[in-house]
């Protein structure tokens, strides 16, 4: 580890659980006050919106996870399926020892296929999960209870900052994975800039395994987004909870609705909470009082959908090179590897 990455660290709370396994924090502080900044900015806009990062506390990182069971959410089982055969395509790509980073780790089901993989042709692994929520905690000691050469150094943080903690670390080369459909949630800029500071900061031996979800038909993506359990709903509202309860907010959550539409000409899913009525939320650790209308929208977040020559598009712009491109035996998802020019 080099003086720059130590100095990262300086911001962050050191969390050591046992030999194989610490997990850094930023200090609490900075994390209320980056929470309580961002939502008065964004609920004081025209079109009031809150950010998807802001989904996965405990709570909403274990709704999600109920998500991913549902029969109508096709995502996970899709990639799931893509990664359960992946083992003889990717192995050719790691010849050297790499480190595992993952992007929105969560509770790392997946991740397991892939350090399976990795296992194949090392005896040793690495691995940096990066996650905003606190989950992260659980499943960490739950791998290194099942893998015993296994080292895992946690980042309870924002992908950007996580990244940046982890870019100088050491010499060694990176499988860097961002799985999910968790790209579609960035705006075309936004999602741009943060493959581009991905690339940035790989070296030329890393590679970048990346989850992208296809376009289909619309009942499909209608499904997936309006559950008949009402999990994604439940999954929407908690945002509100999450607000009340770290910020001090008044929101009553019968006031509030689900709402996921296909908006096809911007090719993603738009999801909203529904104001049921006209009222006012106090928001006292944000310094913030929030007006809506009986119907007005909240956004909370994008599922961006893409075509292959999209994604051709997408990563030539970013300063990729494709090297493999994978799909479910629907052609529902695609896993695409690449490395940078």
């Amino acid at each position: 580890m080099n003086d720059k990455s130590k100095q990262k660290m300086s911001g962050y709370q050191s969390y050591l659980i046992q030999d194989n396994l610490k997990y850094f924090k930023p200090h609490k502080t900075s994390v209320t006050v980056t929470f309580a900044e961002e939502l008065r900015k964004t609920l004081q806009e025209p079109k009031k919106s809150i950010s998807p990062k802001f989904f996965y506390d405990e709570n909403g990182s274990k709704l999600f996870d109920e998500i991913c069971s549902l029969p109508e959410y096709y995502p996970y089982n899709s990639e799931t399926e893509i990664l359960q055969t992946l083992e003889k395509k990717l192995l050719p790509y790691l010849s050297n020892e790499f480190h595992l980073v993952e992007l929105g780790s969560g509770s790392s089901v997946k991740t397991r296929l892939l350090i399976n993989i990795l296992f194949k042709s090392q005896t040793h692994l690495q691995y940096f999960p990066i996650d905003i929520s606190e989950i992260l905690d659980q499943s960490a000691k739950n791998l290194c209870m099942d893998y015993e050469n296994l080292t895992v150094t946690g980042v309870v943080d924002t992908f950007e900052n996580g990244l940046d903690f982890i870019e100088h670390y050491d010499d060694k080369p990176n499988l860097i994975t961002f799985l999910g459909s968790s790209f579609g949630n960035f705006n075309e800029n936004e999602g741009m800039k943060f493959l581009q500071k991905i690339n940035n900061l790989m070296k030329s031996d890393d590679l970048f395994l990346i989850g992208l979800d296809l376009k289909k038909d619309q009942q499909v993506l209608h499904n997936a987004y309006n559950d008949s359990q009402n999990i994604t709903a439940k999954f929407n509202l908690n945002v509100l909870k999450r607000i009340n309860d770290e910020l001090g907010a008044d929101f009553d959550l019968e006031n509030f609705e689900h709402h996921a539409i296909y908006d096809e000409e911007k090719g993603r899913v738009e999801m909203y909470l529904r104001s049921l009525s006209d009222q006012s939320i106090t928001i006292p650790k944000s310094d913030l009082s929030v007006t809506l209308s009986k119907d007005e929208l909240i956004h909370t977040e994008n599922s961006h959908k893409f075509s292959i020559s999209q994604i051709d598009s997408l990563l030539n712009e970013c300063n990729f090179e494709k090297l493999e491109i994978w799909f479910d035996s629907k052609n529902y998802y695609s896993l695409v590897l690449a490395k940078k020019l």
